[in-house]
């Protein structure tokens, strides 16, 4: 026998009742369960008495294992009678003796589900659309360039981007350090790549002069890192880095490309792309963020402590893989416990709200796989473990994990149809292409959360710096002179008519 009552628009009460006579013989069976575990005189193990057991371990520990074991298959039958399905474990709220055996409220907490969709078909949303500037391009192809440059020994006084060749001498105490000394050491002006002060005291210096100062050895010297000594630096040469010409034949004879104009546009397309993406992050952590905010939806406390835990699982896994304590972690990032717990409740309330709009989105869109997006689903699966796509399909067919794998691609055709449907504009309101259509048939829209940055939490980058911008090169010549839900929500735990009696 069971009743329901609201208890929110996601979250229901359901009171449940056991007959006396199943509760007496879960008992009985909890008892032979202990008493295996028990030493008890007299008795071989799980032959001894219940009243006997009872005795030993005290009768609350018997009884709450007996409910213990009754919860699942009642809550279970329940939950079917009136078509609920839970999106995290149900939890028992109260307990209470009647007369006829045990009555239990239990409260179960839907996945939120969005009634009315932010508008977002035509609608026009602002976001910065920088040109490729040129001296982006001119950087680009300084760096090529620098990878082949000369050092030419010079007569003036060294500036930023000179090389100095000098000794370092290292005294502690008066003392030498001769592990913290040098000769004939290479090093570039104004790097600030070395020893703290070492720049202040190479700047503006020519061959021969001989400067002292106090600094504080960096973690590289090991055991001496962070010893307070007293150095001098004798400027032995200043060279000057001098850059090749950019000119076809360099071109020809270094690179993959032949012309300074190939070398131009393969930078410009890439740098272009890098851009592009750039803006399309911008846009959609724009676009969601804006619909997010006016979501009119209140997300139940426990499906937000779902999330919490399982991204802390996640990331408490991840430390421990790289050898880090959790109170070690918070002592480097210089956070308190309750700051840390604070953001990550933030960010857990933020991803369930751009899963339950992506939910809403994908309804709305009557969003399905087909036949072959299915095929290509369980290719993809098959890759990443010993099974075919053929046994994977055969073993997930209608299964919770299925369910899950669709809702998330799902997810992504949402987002793929916000996106394109709604309209970037610049600062002077003028509409431009981000061309997400071939975005996404390029697997170049991701859901929030899993890179893109959707729920609002990625800065978009507008610079056009990267190292996969460069051209390839051919084997290039030393630098140097003549010497990285349920059915419907993606998170770990998939309840399935259990109960969390915590």
């Amino acid at each position: 026998m069971s009743t329901m009552q609201d208890l929110g628009p996601f979250e229901k009460l359901l009171t449940l009742q056991f007959a006396e006579a199943d509760l007496e013989a879960a008992k009985g069976r909890a008892a032979r369960r202990i008493s295996r575990e028990l030493k008890i005189k007299g008795f071989r193990p799980g032959k001894a008495p219940r009243r006997i057991v009872e005795a030993s371990v005290g009768v609350e520990r018997v009884r709450a294992e007996a409910i213990e074991e009754l919860l699942p298959d009642i809550v279970t039958e329940a939950l079917a009678e009136v078509n609920l399905t839970p999106a995290v474990p149900p939890s028992v709220e109260e307990l209470r003796d009647i007369e006829s055996g045990l009555e239990v409220e239990v409260k179960v907490t839907m996945w939120p589900t969005l009634e009315t969709v932010p508008e977002y078909s035509g609608r026009e949303f602002e976001v910065e659309n920088p040109d490729l500037p040129e001296e982006a391009i001119q950087e680009q192809l300084d760096k090529l360039r620098d990878q082949f440059a000369e050092l030419d020994t010079v007569s003036r006084p060294s500036v930023d981007g000179d090389f100095v060749a000098v000794n370092l001498s290292a005294t502690k105490d008066g003392q030498p350090l001769e592990a913290a000394s040098a000769s004939d050491l290479l090093y570039e002006v104004g790097s600030n790549s070395f020893i703290e002060g070492l720049d202040g005291k190479t700047l503006g210096r020519s061959a021969g002069d001989i400067e002292k100062f106090e600094t504080t050895l960096p973690a590289g010297f090991g055991e001496l890192g962070g010893t307070e000594v007293s150095m001098q630096v004798l400027i032995k040469e200043v060279k000057e880095k001098k850059l090749p010409e950019l000119n076809d034949e360099w071109v020809s004879d270094f690179t993959e490309f032949e012309t300074v104009e190939e070398i131009r546009g393969e930078l410009i397309e890439r740098l272009d792309g890098m851009r592009l993406n750039s803006v399309r992050e911008a846009f959609q952590s724009k676009v969601v963020g804006d619909l997010l905010d006016e979501m009119d939806i209140e997300i139940p406390e426990a499906v937000v402590d779902n999330e919490m835990e399982g991204t802390f699982h996640r990331f408490s896994h991840q430390l421990s893989e790289s050898g880090i304590e959790f109170s070690d972690y918070l002592e480097l990032s210089g956070q308190t416990q309750e700051a840390f717990l604070d953001d990550l409740k933030a960010q857990a309330t933020r991803s369930v709200q751009t899963d339950v709009l992506l939910d809403a989105v994908a309804e709305a869109e009557t969003l399905s796989l087909d036949d072959g997006e299915v095929d290509a689903m369980y290719e993809a699966l098959a890759t990443q473990t010993d099974e075919s796509a053929g046994e994977l399909r055969e073993r997930l067919s209608e299964s919770v994990q299925e369910k899950r794998i669709v809702g998330d691609i799902l997810r992504r055709k949402a987002l793929a149809a916000i996106l394109q449907s709604a309209v970037p504009i610049d600062e002077n309101g003028k509409s431009f292409d981000l061309e997400f259509d071939s975005a996404d048939e390029e697997g170049g829209v991701e859901e929030p959360g899993d890179g893109g940055g959707g729920s609002g939490d990625v800065e978009a980058d507008n610079g056009l710096e990267a190292q996969e911008g460069e051209p390839a090169l051919k084997e290039p010549h030393d630098v140097s002179d003549d010497t990285d839900p349920d059915a419907q929500h993606g998170g770990d735990d998939e309840p399935e008519g259990g109960t969390d009696a915590s």
